[in-house]
Protein backbone atom coordinates (compact mmCIF):
# COMPACT_ATOMS: atom_id res chain seq x y z
CA UNK A 1 0.00 0.00 0.00
CA UNK A 2 1.23 3.45 -0.69
CA UNK A 3 1.89 6.25 1.38
CA UNK A 4 0.05 9.63 1.85
CA UNK A 5 1.23 12.43 0.39
CA UNK A 6 2.90 15.00 2.40
CA UNK A 7 2.29 18.65 3.32
CA UNK A 8 4.11 21.36 5.26
CA UNK A 9 2.99 24.81 5.82
CA UNK A 10 0.29 25.93 3.70
CA UNK A 11 0.22 25.31 -0.86
CA UNK A 12 -2.48 25.73 -2.90
CA UNK A 13 -1.81 22.13 -5.06
CA UNK A 14 -0.94 19.14 -3.13
CA UNK A 15 2.88 17.93 -3.41
CA UNK A 16 4.41 16.27 -6.32
CA UNK A 17 5.12 13.05 -6.91
CA UNK A 18 3.62 8.99 -6.95
CA UNK A 19 3.11 8.65 -3.52
CA UNK A 20 1.65 5.16 -4.30
CA UNK A 21 4.99 3.44 -5.00
CA UNK A 22 5.99 4.14 -1.36
CA UNK A 23 7.18 1.47 0.71
CA UNK A 24 6.18 2.61 4.84
CA UNK A 25 9.33 3.86 5.28
CA UNK A 26 8.01 6.29 1.94
CA UNK A 27 11.32 4.94 -0.02
CA UNK A 28 10.63 3.99 -3.30
CA UNK A 29 12.55 2.54 -6.46
CA UNK A 30 14.23 4.53 -8.76
CA UNK A 31 11.72 4.51 -11.94
CA UNK A 32 15.03 5.14 -14.19
CA UNK A 33 13.07 4.17 -17.33
CA UNK A 34 10.30 6.87 -16.56
CA UNK A 35 12.86 9.79 -17.37
CA UNK A 36 12.23 11.29 -21.10
CA UNK A 37 15.36 12.69 -22.50
CA UNK A 38 13.62 16.31 -22.08
CA UNK A 39 14.63 15.34 -18.24
CA UNK A 40 17.78 14.58 -18.86
CA UNK A 41 18.44 17.53 -21.15
CA UNK A 42 17.30 19.13 -17.76
CA UNK A 43 19.47 17.86 -15.64
CA UNK A 44 22.62 18.22 -17.94
CA UNK A 45 21.76 22.15 -18.28
CA UNK A 46 21.07 22.40 -14.25
CA UNK A 47 24.69 20.65 -13.71
CA UNK A 48 26.53 22.69 -16.52
CA UNK A 49 25.07 26.30 -15.10
CA UNK A 50 25.95 25.13 -11.14
CA UNK A 51 29.40 23.96 -12.13
CA UNK A 52 30.30 26.93 -13.96
CA UNK A 53 29.32 28.78 -10.68
CA UNK A 54 31.14 26.79 -7.97
CA UNK A 55 34.70 28.31 -8.44
CA UNK A 56 35.36 31.08 -5.89
CA UNK A 57 31.87 30.29 -4.18
CA UNK A 58 31.71 26.85 -3.43
CA UNK A 59 33.92 24.95 -0.61
CA UNK A 60 36.61 23.16 -1.43
CA UNK A 61 35.22 20.02 -0.48
CA UNK A 62 32.44 20.47 -2.36
CA UNK A 63 33.99 20.93 -5.15
CA UNK A 64 36.40 18.00 -4.97
CA UNK A 65 33.73 15.59 -3.72
CA UNK A 66 31.37 16.84 -6.93
CA UNK A 67 33.00 14.34 -9.32
CA UNK A 68 31.99 11.28 -7.29
CA UNK A 69 28.01 11.82 -8.25
CA UNK A 70 29.20 10.16 -11.89
CA UNK A 71 28.42 11.16 -15.48
CA UNK A 72 26.57 14.92 -15.82
CA UNK A 73 24.96 14.62 -19.08
CA UNK A 74 22.42 12.72 -17.76
CA UNK A 75 20.60 11.95 -14.48
CA UNK A 76 22.70 9.08 -12.72
CA UNK A 77 21.12 6.04 -11.53
CA UNK A 78 21.04 5.48 -7.81
CA UNK A 79 23.10 1.99 -7.59
CA UNK A 80 26.15 3.40 -9.33
CA UNK A 81 26.42 6.62 -6.96
CA UNK A 82 25.89 3.99 -4.14
CA UNK A 83 29.19 1.91 -5.45
CA UNK A 84 31.28 4.61 -4.52
CA UNK A 85 29.57 6.52 -1.56
CA UNK A 86 29.07 3.02 0.52
CA UNK A 87 32.68 2.46 0.39
CA UNK A 88 33.79 6.26 1.01
CA UNK A 89 31.99 6.92 4.01
CA UNK A 90 29.34 4.06 4.75
CA UNK A 91 26.51 5.87 3.39
CA UNK A 92 23.53 5.12 0.48
CA UNK A 93 20.90 7.13 -1.48
CA UNK A 94 17.10 5.69 -1.40
CA UNK A 95 14.10 7.04 -3.60
CA UNK A 96 11.33 8.64 -2.08
CA UNK A 97 8.89 10.43 -3.97
CA UNK A 98 8.82 13.44 -2.42
CA UNK A 99 8.75 15.27 0.78
CA UNK A 100 8.44 12.95 3.62
CA UNK A 101 7.06 13.43 7.25
CA UNK A 102 9.93 14.57 9.72
CA UNK A 103 10.43 11.13 11.85
CA UNK A 104 10.59 8.97 8.59
CA UNK A 105 13.49 12.04 7.20
CA UNK A 106 15.39 11.35 10.68
CA UNK A 107 15.23 7.62 10.79
CA UNK A 108 16.53 7.02 7.29
CA UNK A 109 19.09 10.15 8.04
CA UNK A 110 20.02 8.06 11.59
CA UNK A 111 20.15 4.89 9.43
CA UNK A 112 22.79 6.67 7.08
CA UNK A 113 20.55 6.33 4.28
CA UNK A 114 19.76 9.89 2.35
CA UNK A 115 16.26 10.32 0.90
CA UNK A 116 16.49 11.92 -2.69
CA UNK A 117 13.22 12.80 -4.44
CA UNK A 118 13.28 10.74 -7.61
CA UNK A 119 11.51 13.36 -10.06
CA UNK A 120 13.14 16.12 -12.03
CA UNK A 121 11.76 19.93 -12.27
CA UNK A 122 10.21 21.11 -15.46
CA UNK A 123 11.96 23.03 -17.84
CA UNK A 124 9.57 26.31 -16.71
CA UNK A 125 10.93 25.42 -13.36
CA UNK A 126 14.92 25.75 -14.53
CA UNK A 127 15.62 28.85 -12.01
CA UNK A 128 13.31 28.11 -8.79
CA UNK A 129 11.21 25.10 -7.50
CA UNK A 130 9.93 25.38 -4.56
CA UNK A 131 10.00 21.36 -3.07
CA UNK A 132 13.01 19.69 -3.65
CA UNK A 133 13.48 17.62 -6.78
CA UNK A 134 16.37 15.01 -7.87
CA UNK A 135 18.75 17.91 -8.91
CA UNK A 136 19.01 19.68 -5.80
CA UNK A 137 19.10 16.85 -3.72
CA UNK A 138 21.50 15.52 -5.81
CA UNK A 139 23.95 18.02 -6.56
CA UNK A 140 23.05 19.87 -3.17
CA UNK A 141 23.19 17.00 -0.57
CA UNK A 142 24.99 14.21 -1.89
CA UNK A 143 29.29 15.39 -2.91
CA UNK A 144 29.37 16.21 0.83
CA UNK A 145 28.22 13.29 2.09
CA UNK A 146 31.28 11.97 0.56
CA UNK A 147 33.55 13.76 3.55
CA UNK A 148 33.41 11.89 6.63
CA UNK A 149 32.80 14.49 8.93
CA UNK A 150 29.80 15.65 7.54
CA UNK A 151 28.53 12.25 6.72
CA UNK A 152 28.60 11.70 10.52
CA UNK A 153 27.32 15.50 11.08
CA UNK A 154 24.16 14.34 8.94
CA UNK A 155 23.73 10.86 10.76
CA UNK A 156 23.72 12.62 14.49
CA UNK A 157 21.17 15.34 12.77
CA UNK A 158 19.24 12.26 12.09
CA UNK A 159 19.59 10.54 15.70
CA UNK A 160 19.07 14.23 17.24
CA UNK A 161 16.21 14.63 15.28
CA UNK A 162 14.22 11.36 16.87
CA UNK A 163 14.71 12.31 19.99
CA UNK A 164 13.68 15.96 19.37
CA UNK A 165 10.49 14.42 17.62
CA UNK A 166 9.74 12.77 20.96
CA UNK A 167 10.31 16.17 22.97
CA UNK A 168 8.10 18.11 20.70
CA UNK A 169 11.50 20.57 19.18
CA UNK A 170 11.43 19.48 15.70
CA UNK A 171 10.82 23.09 14.72
CA UNK A 172 14.01 24.27 16.72
CA UNK A 173 16.30 21.54 15.57
CA UNK A 174 14.53 22.34 11.59
CA UNK A 175 16.21 26.21 11.77
CA UNK A 176 19.81 24.31 12.51
CA UNK A 177 19.57 22.05 9.57
CA UNK A 178 18.07 25.16 7.40
CA UNK A 179 20.97 27.44 8.81
CA UNK A 180 23.46 24.29 8.23
CA UNK A 181 23.04 21.66 5.70
CA UNK A 182 20.34 23.68 3.46
CA UNK A 183 21.97 27.61 3.51
CA UNK A 184 25.67 27.05 5.49
CA UNK A 185 28.59 29.40 4.73
CA UNK A 186 31.98 28.49 5.66
CA UNK A 187 35.12 30.76 5.87
CA UNK A 188 38.04 29.42 3.82
CA UNK A 189 41.04 30.46 1.99
CA UNK A 190 40.56 34.30 3.19
CA UNK A 191 36.68 34.17 2.08
CA UNK A 192 33.25 32.95 2.50
CA UNK A 193 32.40 29.58 0.12
CA UNK A 194 28.95 28.12 0.56
CA UNK A 195 28.65 24.18 1.62
CA UNK A 196 25.03 24.55 2.44
CA UNK A 197 22.91 22.40 -0.32
CA UNK A 198 20.30 24.99 -0.98
CA UNK A 199 23.03 27.76 -1.93
CA UNK A 200 24.88 25.22 -3.54
CA UNK A 201 21.77 24.27 -5.89
CA UNK A 202 20.37 27.59 -6.74
CA UNK A 203 22.01 29.77 -9.75
CA UNK A 204 21.19 33.02 -8.01
CA UNK A 205 21.63 32.12 -4.50
CA UNK A 206 24.64 31.06 -4.36
CA UNK A 207 25.93 34.67 -5.69
CA UNK A 208 23.68 36.09 -3.29
CA UNK A 209 24.94 34.06 -0.45
CA UNK A 210 28.96 35.29 -1.06
CA UNK A 211 28.85 38.31 -2.67
CA UNK A 212 25.92 40.60 -2.32
CA UNK A 213 25.90 43.06 1.01
CA UNK A 214 22.51 42.72 1.22
CA UNK A 215 22.44 39.66 3.65
CA UNK A 216 23.82 39.22 7.13
CA UNK A 217 26.12 37.40 8.47
CA UNK A 218 26.92 36.05 11.79
CA UNK A 219 29.01 33.43 13.47
CA UNK A 220 26.76 30.04 13.78
CA UNK A 221 26.09 29.57 17.39
CA UNK A 222 23.55 26.38 17.82
CA UNK A 223 21.27 28.72 20.21
CA UNK A 224 21.20 31.74 17.84
CA UNK A 225 20.39 29.06 15.33
CA UNK A 226 17.53 27.65 16.42
CA UNK A 227 15.78 31.30 17.92
CA UNK A 228 16.02 32.53 14.25
CA UNK A 229 13.08 32.22 11.40
CA UNK A 230 13.57 31.93 7.76
CA UNK A 231 12.20 31.73 5.49
CA UNK A 232 11.60 29.56 1.74
CA UNK A 233 10.17 31.84 -0.60
CA UNK A 234 13.45 33.99 -1.31
CA UNK A 235 16.60 34.82 -0.68
CA UNK A 236 18.15 34.40 2.89
CA UNK A 237 18.30 37.52 4.90
CA UNK A 238 20.51 36.11 7.12
CA UNK A 239 23.70 33.34 6.54
CA UNK A 240 25.43 31.26 9.78
CA UNK A 241 29.20 31.57 9.05
CA UNK A 242 31.93 28.12 10.60
CA UNK A 243 35.41 27.68 10.28
CA UNK A 244 35.28 24.11 8.94
CA UNK A 245 33.06 21.23 9.27
CA UNK A 246 34.70 19.94 12.19
CA UNK A 247 33.64 23.16 14.18
CA UNK A 248 30.28 22.35 12.94
CA UNK A 249 31.03 18.59 14.21
CA UNK A 250 31.97 20.03 17.43
CA UNK A 251 29.92 22.39 18.60
CA UNK A 252 26.45 20.44 18.14
CA UNK A 253 28.16 17.19 20.03
CA UNK A 254 26.05 17.95 23.14
CA UNK A 255 22.55 16.90 24.50
CA UNK A 256 20.47 19.76 23.08
CA UNK A 257 17.55 18.70 25.64
CA UNK A 258 18.57 20.89 28.09
CA UNK A 259 18.99 23.78 25.30
CA UNK A 260 15.31 23.00 24.22
CA UNK A 261 13.63 24.28 27.37
CA UNK A 262 15.59 27.10 27.70
CA UNK A 263 15.01 28.85 24.36
CA UNK A 264 11.17 28.22 24.73
CA UNK A 265 11.54 31.03 27.02
CA UNK A 266 13.54 33.50 24.86
CA UNK A 267 12.53 35.69 22.08
CA UNK A 268 13.00 34.46 18.46
CA UNK A 269 14.98 35.99 15.83
CA UNK A 270 12.99 36.74 12.41
CA UNK A 271 14.62 36.05 8.86
CA UNK A 272 16.46 39.63 8.82
CA UNK A 273 17.65 39.22 12.21
CA UNK A 274 15.85 41.52 13.96
CA UNK A 275 13.95 40.39 17.22
CA UNK A 276 10.78 38.62 15.97
CA UNK A 277 7.44 39.27 16.91
CA UNK A 278 5.44 36.49 19.19
CA UNK A 279 3.41 34.94 16.31
CA UNK A 280 5.58 32.00 14.85
CA UNK A 281 6.12 31.60 11.81
CA UNK A 282 4.27 28.78 10.09
CA UNK A 283 6.01 25.29 9.46
CA UNK A 284 8.34 24.97 6.70
CA UNK A 285 9.51 22.15 3.99
CA UNK A 286 13.07 20.31 5.39
CA UNK A 287 14.60 21.85 2.18
CA UNK A 288 13.93 23.93 -0.03
CA UNK A 289 15.41 23.49 -4.23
Amino acid sequence: MGQAPVVYGQSERPPRGDYSRAAGDYTCAQDYAAYTETDHDTYRRLHARQSALLPGRACAEFIAALPALGAHDRIPRFEDINARLMPATGWQIVAVPGLIPELAFFELLAARRFPVTDWIRTPAEFDYIVEPDIFHDLFGHVPLLFNPVLADYVQRYGQGGIKAHGLGACELLARLYWYTIEFGLIREAGGLRAYGAGILSSGGELVHSVESPLPQRVPLTVERAMRSRYKIDSYQQTYFVIDSLQQLFDMTAGDFAPLYAQLRELPEFAADGGLASATPAAPAPRNRA
